[in-house]
């Protein structure tokens, strides 16, 4: 079997005996590929998220998924959050519609901001 062959999946010519290895080792490498790429950094991403989710705490600056900035007022036990948007306005919100990256990168500039003024 030639190279150009293995590399495309191709059937052998005619009257040629050859192993099918080459094509389960071909196989294997694309779902290996899959798994290193698209399916481990997911996970890895949506277990961050949970985490995070479960970590929240009164107090906690945040941003939703919708571009809502606020400060959480309450943890409820029903999976959703009181925000407080502005002083005496409150939201009621799912813990789920909180973005980890865009907390995090709020987190991080008013953590700057604090160390800059001192």
């Amino acid at each position: 079997m030639t190279l150009l062959n293995t590399f495309f999946l191709m059937a052998p010519p005619s009257g040629q005996n050859s192993s099918p290895w080459p094509t389960f080792l071909m196989m294997g490498a694309i779902i290996l590929v899959f798994w290193l790429f698209m399916i481990r950094p997911q996970a890895k991403k949506a277990k961050d998220q949970k985490k995070y989710i479960d970590n929240l705490q009164k107090g906690d600056k945040i941003v939703t998924i919708a571009g809502i900035h606020g400060t959480i007022n309450k943890v409820n036990d029903d999976g959703t959050i009181q925000l407080e948007v502005s002083p005496g306005s409150y939201l009621k919100i799912e813990k789920s519609a909180i973005s980890l990256e865009w907390s995090q990168q709020q987190q991080a500039k008013t953590a700057t901001a604090t160390t800059d003024k001192k």
